[in-house]
């Protein structure tokens, strides 16, 4: 399955960086981008999380605000210790399995590494913008910027 813009996300749960559980109906009637990644540490999974770091109060300073989530294969405590050492504010999220990556279709790059996605998710959880940031983790949020102010004016 793979989830395209104007479809709608359908609920899933993992697990996040402190170990609690998290369900996306949690966030239900928020503006959330859903960004994957491939792996704690590889650097330029680094420098996505610190581009999403460094603008996460003006995410959140939208009208509506918008949540930020990090999804990878990392285990629990890879994503305690990453989030601890970027002192990352948002939440991470463990998909050892790739059930949510695969829903959402984001791809292996030949076939075992993880490719770098973002997908917009509204507050009815329909997606309304997609981009692929494989090579450009630090433009991918100045891209997602730009198509939330599209989206609200």
């Amino acid at each position: 399955m793979t989830l395209q813009v104007g479809e709608v996300v359908p609920d899933f749960g993992l697990t996040t960086s402190e170990g609690e559980d998290f369900s996306l109906d949690n966030l239900e009637g928020q503006w959330k981008i859903l960004f994957f990644y491939a792996k704690s540490g590889s650097p330029t999974c680094k420098r996505g999380c610190l581009s999403f770091k460094e603008q996460y109060e003006l995410f959140r300073s939208l009208k509506p605000p918008v949540e930020v989530i990090g999804i990878s294969q990392d285990s629990v405590e890879q994503h305690k210790e990453f989030k601890k050492e970027l002192e990352l504010p948002f939440i991470l999220l463990s998909d050892p399995d790739r059930k949510v990556a695969d829903m959402f279709g984001v791809p292996l790059h030949l076939g075992k590494f993880p490719s770098k996605s973002s997908f917009v998710v509204g507050p009815d959880n329909t997606i309304h913008h997609v981009y692929d940031w494989l090579f450009r983790p630090r433009k991918h949020v100045a891209v997602i910027l730009s198509a939330l102010s599209g989206m609200n004016e």
